[in-house]
């Protein structure tokens, strides 16, 4: 399951949910208990170059998965 990064409509409260693909419903806030919360683009992670380090947005295999996205 994915990791998602999700910002309340309602109040701003920016979180991390970790939600099932299949599930198109957006989770409620955690601070205010709000439904209105949209999912945001987060940069990807990839391996760079050979060696052990991460560098984020580097790959262009990394889609916005088409639907969910405001």
């Amino acid at each position: 399951m994915p990791i998602y990064e999700y910002e309340c409509n309602a109040c701003g409260t920016n979180f991390e949910e970790l939600v099932r693909m299949c599930e198109e419903k957006a989770p409620a806030c955690p601070r205010c208990g709000k439904p209105d919360t949209r999912r945001l683009l987060s940069p990807c992670a990839s391996k760079a170059g050979g060696g052990d380090a991460f560098a984020s947005g580097s790959s262009s295999s990394c889609g916005s998965g088409g639907k969910g996205f405001s």
